[in-house]
């Protein structure tokens, strides 16, 4: 080969090596952390924050609070969102976010600084063995059987039919649902959104031309195949997927109107949704998650407007990996302690530890349960977790075979941005499976209690559904290949499929709308008692009283039989000279063949409600 020749090859060969290091070259590091200030740090009082401060104003003031802290960071620091009067968004180019963090922590006037992760819905995406597709009414043939009355085939179902006869859902009261949005317009939610506001800080994750504005819709999450692979684009390795349209489900679950002959029922038909919008494009940021928090129970977030309609319920069917960080802590106290109650989905890790902010104090952690109310699959599980509800499965696996036991709700037609008239439901090949929409299915109930006593604290709503919750079954589970169910395990970094669950493992049992608004309009009823005891007994004593069985009346009784060991369990709730009233007696295989006095029902539960606090103190309306 002539001399020009291998020149020009070395300079081919070497603009092809160049080309494709350039390629391959990473994105810059982009540097993004959550950083909250002591009380009195110089910052604060150097740069004070008022209500009375425009947005611009705001975030002039937090770049200066940035700046103050540049030198510590070893680089210019940029001001995201207000998350408090104190704690703020801080980014930085060059510098990874875990690093940053550490080097701000190290600040004398700094309370914490932690990473400000993606959050992601607890949504698990339609099986690819189905068809893919809108809403057609091809099923389920069930219908919406998790509102149901529990029966052989379906004991998680959680009796919300049943509780409507005892509460009218109060129009007046307001859940927010922390989501990508919701589309207002759709037929079975049309009047009962409220004006809600967008938190997503990130314009391009918002989707929507911008960052934080007061229009709360959904214009899509979609990703296509190309922002996937892009190496340098904000998207990349998020997955390829259409639209979810993840908020409007949650929001149909809640509230969708009944009685209206279109869709579905909402588990609290009748009260008002008030969308906040926190999730984008591959999720959402922890920042804008915690403000929204605070911002839909009706406290002050810097540079917002003030929410004039503050929620009682806030529902989070999102999360992630990871410790529950000071700022969710902050958050969520704050919240609870302006009288909004939290419930979050514990997370679709396959049975792995329960995720963030579910796992924050104060929040309602909720489970998974396949129609049978066994563990589903997908949910995580853990001493977090508060109670479990219906989260959808499948049982037929076969390519085209309709899931037999979604969860039904609303969405829309469209793939990317949402149709006009595109109002749809899920049904048996577009499918809603997820601890996304368990945790609705709390919300909603918590707001059927909320009606029934609007005084209620935070507390109270937790204790009151723990008590009212039904025991786990521990038979009735199929895998579908002859293998036996196991019971569940505590979570240890390794998949967890379907299993029984355990008190400590999947909270206190199985939702019970019914039961739930009953213990708060009539806390002391002997019947109500007797039901608790009972289901006490079959948690606690299982080698006694294995079987979930019916619930029977033989004067003075209210009782059960376990037919397996020949026990019987009853309590006394009408006079009787020769029993004592509320007393616990127990009958057969083992106790022999006379009613044996065990103690009253008191002795084994806590049968009265919590002091009320007046009801100003918990009415959701508070500014702080």
């Amino acid at each position: 080969m002539a001399m020009s020749g291998l020149l020009r090859w070395a300079a081919l060969a070497l603009s092809a090596i160049l080309g494709t290091a350039a390629a391959q070259t990473p994105p810059e590091l982009q540097a993004r952390v959550i950083v909250s200030l002591k009380p009195g740090a110089q910052a604060l009082r150097a740069h004070t924050m008022s209500r009375a401060h425009s947005a611009d104003a705001v975030h002039a003031l937090a770049q200066r609070r940035a700046n103050s802290l540049a030198a510590h960071a070893g680089r210019a620091l940029d001001s995201g969102r207000m998350l408090s009067q104190r704690a703020q968004v801080l980014t930085a180019k060059g510098i990874d976010s875990a690093t940053l963090a550490r080097r701000l922590a190290q600040h004398p006037d700094v309370a914490y600084a932690v990473v400000d992760r993606r959050r992601h819905t607890q949504y698990v995406p339609n099986d690819p063995l189905f068809a893919a597709g809108p809403a057609s009414g091809l099923g389920p043939a069930v219908g919406q059987w998790y509102l149901r009355a529990p029966s052989v085939t379906v004991p998680s179902a959680i009796n919300a039919e049943a509780a409507w006869d005892r509460v009218n859902a109060n129009a007046a009261l307001v859940v927010a649902v922390l989501d990508t949005g919701i589309l207002a317009d759709h037929i079975d939610l049309a009047g009962r959104v409220l004006p809600g506001y967008d938190m997503v800080s990130d314009a391009a994750g918002a989707n929507d031309g911008n960052g934080r504005d007061a229009n709360a819709s959904d214009p899509g999450n979609w990703i296509t195949a190309g922002e996937d692979a892009d190496r340098r684009g904000v998207f990349y390795q998020c997955g390829t997927s259409n639209s979810s349209w993840h908020g409007t489900k949650t929001a149909g679950l809640i509230g969708a109107i009944a009685d209206n002959g279109q869709g579905i029922a909402g588990a609290a038909a009748g009260v008002r949704i008030l969308p906040v919008r926190v999730i984008g494009k591959c999720g959402g940021f922890d920042s804008d998650i915690a403000a929204g928090m605070r911002w839909a129970a009706g406290l002050d977030v810097p540079g917002l407007p003030y929410n004039a309609t503050p929620a009682r319920v806030l529902n989070l069917s999102l999360g992630g990996e990871g410790p529950c960080e000071a700022f969710y802590l902050e958050a969520m106290q704050a919240v609870t302690e302006a009288g909004a109650v939290v419930v979050v989905s514990a997370g679709n890790g396959a049975g792995r530890a329960v995720g963030s902010p579910a796992n924050c104090p104060g929040a309602i952690a909720v489970a998974g349960l396949r129609h049978a109310g066994s563990k589903v699959g997908f949910s995580d599980l853990g001493p977090e977790v508060t109670l479990s509800a219906p989260a959808g499965n499948c049982v037929n696996i076969g390519a085209g075979e309709p899931c037999l036991y979604p969860i039904a709700t609303t969405s829309n037609l469209g793939l990317r941005g949402p149709t006009a008239g595109g109002s749809s439901w899920t049904d048996s090949f577009n499918t809603s499976l997820g601890t996304s929409f368990a945790s609705p299915l709390v919300a909603a109930t918590v707001a059927l209690m909320l009606s029934a006593r609007s005084d209620l604290t935070p507390a109270q709503v937790i204790e009151a559904l723990q008590r009212s919750a039904r025991p786990f079954p521990t038979t009735g589970g199929d895998n579908g290949d002859g293998t036996v169910v196991p019971m569940c395990r505590a979570p240890d970094g390794t998949d967890q499929l379907q299993c029984y669950c355990r008190d400590g493992l999947c909270g206190a049992g199985m939702l019970d709308a019914l039961a739930a608004v009953q213990v708060v309009l009539t806390p002391d009823a002997p019947e109500e008692l007797a039901r608790q005891l009972m289901n006490f007994g079959e948690r606690a004593y299982p080698q006694f009283f294995p079987q979930r069985p019916a619930t029977q009346v033989s004067g003075p009784f209210v009782y059960r039989h376990h037919p397996a060991t020949g026990v019987y369990l009853g309590v006394v709730v009408q006079s009787d000279a020769g029993y004592v009233m509320d007393g616990v007696y127990v009958l057969g295989g083992p106790f022999g063949s006379s009613p044996l006095y065990v103690g009253q029902v008191r002795d084994f539960i806590q049968p009265n409600m919590p002091t009320p606090v007046k009801a100003s103190q918990s009415s959701g309306t508070s500014r702080r």
